[in-house]
C-alpha cells in the first residue's frame, strides 16, 4: 500500500505551519506588511524550501508592484533568522534553504471571479431585456 504523503510533503506543510506563526510572531519589520503563505515546496534533498506568499491586500498586486517586491526582500533578508529557528523547533538534521516568491494565482484567480461576475452581471441584463417578449408568447 502506497504511502498517502511523502516526507518531502510532510516537511513542507510543517515549514508551512511554523513560518506562519514565526512570521507573524518574530518579524517585526514595518516595511513587511500581511502576508499570508499559501504553499510551501520542497525539493527532494531538502536542500531548498520555496515558500508562496500572498499579500493581504485590497488592491490587486503583481509581482513587479513595489509592496510585493518590498516585503520579498524583507523575507529574504530574515531568511536566515528563520531557517534559525525552523531548525529549533522542528529538530531537522538539514534545514533549507528558504526561497521567497510571490504566488501569483491569488491576482489571476481575483481576475478570473471580476471576469465571471462580469458576464454573469451581463447575461442577467440580457435576460431581464429579452423577458417582456418571452412572457408574452404562452
Amino acid at each position: 500500500m502506497p504511502r498517502e504523503f511523502s516526507r518531502a510533503d510532510r516537511v513542507a506543510d510543517q515549514i508551512q505551519r511554523e513560518l506562519a506563526q514565526l512570521i507573524q510572531r518574530e518579524v517585526k519589520d514595518p516595511r513587511l506588511g500581511m502576508i499570508n503563505i499559501s504553499e510551501v515546496r520542497v525539493t527532494r534533498d531538502f536542500g531548498y524550501a520555496d515558500i508562496y506568499i500572498t499579500l493581504l491586500s485590497t488592491e490587486e498586486l503583481d509581482e513587479n508592484s513595489e509592496e510585493v517586491q518590498t516585503s520579498l526582500e524583507v523575507l529574504q533578508r530574515a531568511s536566515g533568522f528563520l531557517r534559525g529557528h525552523l531548525g529549533k523547533s522542528m529538530r531537522l538534521r538539514v534545514v533549507p534553504q528558504l526561497r521567497f516568491r510571490f504566488d501569483r494565482l491569488a491576482g489571476q484567480s481575483r481576475h478570473m471571479e471580476s471576469l465571471i461576475r462580469k458576464a454573469v452581471a451581463s447575461d442577467e441584463r440580457r435576460n431581464d431585456g429579452d423577458d417582456p417578449e418571452d412572457g408574452g408568447g404562452a
